[in-house]
């Protein structure tokens, strides 16, 4: 043995303690996908269009050239819910967003471009847009929403229905996302996977309990109980401004309801390795309330649990392969068992993203790659080098430092350019 007996033994029962860990994970992830029902397109409903709510629909669009603007917008002016409206801002784009826009506003009057400007001090850029769109709408509900989403014909019309029936002040819905490339395969499941853990349905929807969650690309809201909370200003300063708002939402003591809908609404979050890494360094620092200890802890953890395994386990074979001693199969057993509880387990939330089973392989490649970032997102803001997303710089020069007397909740940066 290289080392003391005794710390390999230590070893030997931290990887059994990780099995048994992943064991319980892999539990809570088969439950809570039996326990998924998709909100499926209304058909036969109460809510009859001469009486039903008027809805705004919210879309902030930055630089939308090269996705799927024109298909999005049209998708969500083919709405069959008779009484609704979209306002788009065109959030001072660079390229010919504002022209896609322009351009389907001249055939279909149910659309109105804004120009966007320039925030004021203390505002992010997201936030500021969806203020702008806010006071230009006319409808008792909002839907903000992004401008990348798909909308199935009736997915507004499912949705007021969800929300009138179930007298709810807010209904969000998780959409279905498209994974094409690598990266996305290998990444994309990862996050989800955190935050099936970190916030079941059951939690969030549970009025008592204070988890909320709020999806950016689909988030119907009462207007009353959104400006009786301060709009949008409630969260001007907030890159993860769909979490935040449902966080204040629920606090103020609104029913919020979280819905899986991936016949209702579609997306493909990010395209490729570049943008996965800005995207996400964009939101995982925030996702950790801005505490760089939290963070740190949060990616110890998964290095620990999610990605020391595998390592271990190849290192144990390649041992086994060259030096004889019963003492490597000892670690190997444990080490190995725990990444084949981890593929079986993401071998189920592949199935359901429409992945090939085989990526469930890579899932400590994914889960190292989600560390990355948050300490990628961590750092940057941290040391007030700022984080980019769309041309704009985030974060820049406040920086982040916890308040005095407290550590878990950092002051918040104010500006974002």
């Amino acid at each position: 043995m290289p080392f003391d007996v005794n710390a390999f033994l230590v070893l030997v029962g931290v990887a059994w303690a990780t099995t048994g860990m992943w064991l319980v994970g892999a539990y809570l992830t088969w439950t809570g996908i039996r326990q998924q029902r998709p909100l499926m397109p209304v058909v036969n409903d109460e809510l009859m269009d001469d009486a039903a709510p008027f809805v705004s629909i919210l879309v902030p669009a930055r630089n939308e050239e090269h996705r799927v603007l024109e298909q999005a917008i049209r998708s969500m002016l083919r709405q069959d819910y008779g009484r609704f409206e979209v306002v788009a801002v065109n959030d001072r784009s660079t390229d010919a967003t504002g022209i896609i826009l322009r351009s389907i506003a001249r055939s279909d009057d149910r659309l109105r471009v804004i120009d966007g400007v320039e925030p004021p001090a203390g505002w992010l850029g997201k936030p500021h847009a969806l203020q702008q769109a806010l006071d230009e709408a006319r409808g008792e509900w909002v839907l903000a929403t992004d401008a990348d989403m798909i909308f199935h014909p009736r997915a507004v019309r499912t949705a007021m229905t969800h929300a009138v029936r179930g007298s709810y002040d807010a209904v969000t819905l998780l959409p279905d996302v498209d994974c094409l490339s690598f990266w996305e395969k290998v990444f994309m499941p990862a996050f989800g996977w955190f935050m099936m853990m970190a916030l079941p349905l059951e939690r969030v929807n549970d009025p008592a309990r204070p988890e909320s969650l709020g999806v950016g690309g689909f988030f119907l809201i009462r207007r009353a109980m959104l400006e009786g909370v301060g709009a949008y200003r409630a969260v001007r300063n907030e890159v993860a401004e769909d979490l935040r708002t449902a966080e204040v939402l629920k606090g103020a003591g609104a029913r919020l309801r979280v819905e899986y809908a991936p016949d209702l609404v579609s997306t493909r979050m990010q395209t490729n390795f570049r943008e996965i890494w800005e995207g996400f360094t964009k939101n995982l620092f925030a996702g950790a309330k801005f505490s760089f200890w939290r963070a740190l802890a949060g990616a110890c953890g998964v290095l620990l649990f999610s990605v020391a395994p595998a390592l271990l386990a190849v290192f144990c074979a390649l041992k086994l392969l060259t030096v004889a001693g019963h003492g490597w199969l000892q670690l190997f057993i444990p080490a190995a068992l725990v990444w084949v509880i981890q593929a079986a387990t993401f071998a189920l939330i592949n199935q359901s993203w429409r992945i090939p089973a085989r990526y469930a392989l890579t899932m400590p490649l994914g889960h190292a790659l989600f560390v990355a970032i948050l300490i990628n997102s961590a750092v940057r803001i941290v040391i007030g080098s700022g984080v980019t997303w769309k041309g704009r710089k985030l974060y820049e020069r406040a920086g982040v430092r916890p308040p005095r007397g407290d550590t878990t909740t950092p002051n918040r940066p104010v500006t974002d350019e």
